[in-house]
Protein backbone atom coordinates (compact mmCIF):
# COMPACT_ATOMS: atom_id res chain seq x y z
CA UNK A 1 0.00 0.00 0.00
CA UNK A 2 0.92 3.55 -0.98
CA UNK A 3 1.62 5.65 1.95
CA UNK A 4 -0.85 8.17 2.54
CA UNK A 5 0.52 11.59 3.58
CA UNK A 6 -1.16 15.34 3.24
CA UNK A 7 -0.16 15.75 -0.44
CA UNK A 8 -1.94 12.34 -1.72
CA UNK A 9 -4.43 12.62 -4.24
CA UNK A 10 -7.52 10.21 -3.46
CA UNK A 11 -9.67 9.33 -5.86
CA UNK A 12 -12.71 6.62 -6.41
CA UNK A 13 -12.23 3.48 -7.32
CA UNK A 14 -13.76 2.18 -10.57
CA UNK A 15 -16.32 -0.67 -8.75
CA UNK A 16 -17.90 1.85 -6.03
CA UNK A 17 -21.32 3.21 -6.55
CA UNK A 18 -22.95 5.42 -3.21
CA UNK A 19 -26.00 7.11 -2.42
CA UNK A 20 -26.93 9.48 -0.08
CA UNK A 21 -29.03 8.40 3.09
CA UNK A 22 -30.33 11.60 5.00
CA UNK A 23 -26.99 13.34 5.46
CA UNK A 24 -25.43 9.40 5.69
CA UNK A 25 -23.59 7.57 2.47
CA UNK A 26 -24.12 3.78 1.64
CA UNK A 27 -21.15 2.26 -0.34
CA UNK A 28 -20.66 -0.67 -2.15
CA UNK A 29 -17.95 -2.41 -3.46
CA UNK A 30 -19.83 -3.84 -6.43
CA UNK A 31 -16.58 -6.44 -6.58
CA UNK A 32 -17.10 -7.60 -3.31
CA UNK A 33 -20.74 -6.94 -3.02
CA UNK A 34 -20.54 -5.67 0.36
CA UNK A 35 -21.52 -2.39 1.75
CA UNK A 36 -20.17 -0.12 3.87
CA UNK A 37 -21.86 3.29 5.54
CA UNK A 38 -20.31 6.41 6.61
CA UNK A 39 -22.11 9.34 9.06
CA UNK A 40 -22.70 12.66 7.77
CA UNK A 41 -18.90 13.97 8.34
CA UNK A 42 -17.73 10.78 6.09
CA UNK A 43 -20.41 11.31 4.03
CA UNK A 44 -19.28 14.68 3.36
CA UNK A 45 -16.11 13.97 2.35
CA UNK A 46 -17.08 10.86 0.44
CA UNK A 47 -18.85 13.99 -1.44
CA UNK A 48 -16.17 15.97 -1.52
CA UNK A 49 -13.92 13.01 -2.57
CA UNK A 50 -16.55 12.04 -5.91
CA UNK A 51 -13.66 13.94 -8.22
CA UNK A 52 -10.02 13.29 -7.37
CA UNK A 53 -8.82 15.88 -4.65
CA UNK A 54 -5.87 16.08 -2.56
CA UNK A 55 -5.87 15.52 1.45
CA UNK A 56 -4.87 18.47 2.26
CA UNK A 57 -7.50 20.65 0.52
CA UNK A 58 -9.92 18.09 2.41
CA UNK A 59 -8.68 18.80 5.78
CA UNK A 60 -8.60 22.67 4.40
CA UNK A 61 -12.78 22.26 3.35
CA UNK A 62 -13.30 20.52 6.70
CA UNK A 63 -11.51 22.50 8.83
CA UNK A 64 -13.22 25.77 7.17
CA UNK A 65 -16.80 23.73 8.10
CA UNK A 66 -16.31 22.41 11.68
CA UNK A 67 -15.15 23.58 14.67
CA UNK A 68 -12.26 21.04 14.84
CA UNK A 69 -8.26 21.37 16.02
CA UNK A 70 -6.34 21.13 13.12
CA UNK A 71 -4.10 18.34 14.15
CA UNK A 72 -7.28 16.26 15.77
CA UNK A 73 -9.02 16.68 11.43
CA UNK A 74 -5.82 15.94 9.63
CA UNK A 75 -5.21 12.60 11.59
CA UNK A 76 -9.11 11.61 11.26
CA UNK A 77 -9.48 12.14 7.63
CA UNK A 78 -6.01 10.44 7.16
CA UNK A 79 -7.44 7.53 9.25
CA UNK A 80 -10.50 7.62 7.51
CA UNK A 81 -9.13 7.53 3.75
CA UNK A 82 -7.00 4.35 4.88
CA UNK A 83 -10.14 2.43 5.87
CA UNK A 84 -11.66 3.48 2.45
CA UNK A 85 -8.00 2.25 1.15
CA UNK A 86 -8.47 -1.07 2.83
CA UNK A 87 -11.94 -1.34 2.04
CA UNK A 88 -11.17 -1.02 -1.57
CA UNK A 89 -13.38 2.04 -1.79
CA UNK A 90 -10.91 4.76 -2.82
CA UNK A 91 -7.11 4.68 -4.00
CA UNK A 92 -3.99 7.03 -3.59
CA UNK A 93 -2.15 8.39 -6.39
Amino acid sequence: MKTISKDSTVMLEDNVVSCDLDGEAAILNMDKGVYYGLDPIGAKIWNLIQNPMKINHIVEMVLDEYDVEPDRCHDDILELIEQLVNNGLVKIK
